[in-house]
Order: structure tokens, then sequence, then C-alpha cells
């Protein structure tokens, strides 16, 4: 698992070679005990559940780098151990 980011108490991650969980590019997030998967470019949750306000912080943040997270899922589902850190949101 790789730290992609951290903002507003939210953790999110990218699991290397996760590409068969879910069947799409995704990432993974938590918050306060909570964790979910939000499906990439769009954002949307596919698994696990998260308060509205952090659910929302996380969907805008994925919207955001959508370029960014598909370029680290590349990486990390091709084996890749040396993903990118992406900005936090501000």
């Amino acid at each position: 698992m790789a730290i992609l980011s951290m903002f507003y108490g939210i953790i999110i991650s990218m699991f290397y070679g996760d590409n068969k969980q879910h069947h799409k590019p995704h990432i993974h997030a938590r918050y306060n005990g909570e964790k979910a998967s939000f499906s990439i470019p769009d954002g949307a949750l596919i698994a696990g559940d998260m308060k509205t306000p952090q659910m929302k912080l996380v969907e805008a943040w994925i919207v955001l780098h959508a370029d960014e997270l598909m370029a680290n899922w590349e990486l990390a589902t091709g084996g890749e151990k040396n993903i990118f850190r992406i900005e936090p949101l501000k």
C-alpha cells in the first residue's frame, strides 16, 4: 500500500496490484475509522462508507487529480513500487 495524499484527516492510498478486487481503477480512503473505495476518474463510491462531508472532499480531490491518479494506477498495477504523492486538498 502506498499513501498518495493526506488532507483534513483523510488518508488516501492505493494498493499495489489491486486491479482484481473492484475490477476498475480506484483509491482507498480512511477517515476516523471509516474506510471507503472510490473509482477513478469520477470519484464514485464503490465500497465501504464514509460521512458525507469527507466523502465530498474525496470526490472533489479525485476529480481534480484524475490524470495523476490514473498514472499512479498504471504504475501500481504494473508492479511499480515508486508511485507519486499527490498534492492534498487545500
